[in-house]
């Protein structure tokens, strides 16, 4: 159930995504940084949001909603 080994592949082909076969020793160190940066996008649009916002009628003081 393997698929067998790996195929010959041209060694001049480029691909920003790493080419065939690509493990980079550091993968998890660059997915946690990516997952920090955008962690970061999200919390700085989500305040950017709340301080812009604006409602007519303001829910009551215990009623939770996201932006309070």
């Amino acid at each position: 159930m393997g698929g067998g080994g790996k195929v010959p592949y041209p060694k001049h082909v480029w691909s920003p995504a790493g080419g065939w076969y690509a493990q980079p020793h550091n993968w998890r160190a660059n997915t946690l940084v990516m997952g920090v940066v955008i962690a970061a996008c999200v919390g700085l649009a989500w305040r950017v949001s709340a301080e812009r916002e604006f409602r007519n009628k303001m829910p009551e003081k215990g009623v939770f909603f996201p932006s309070r």
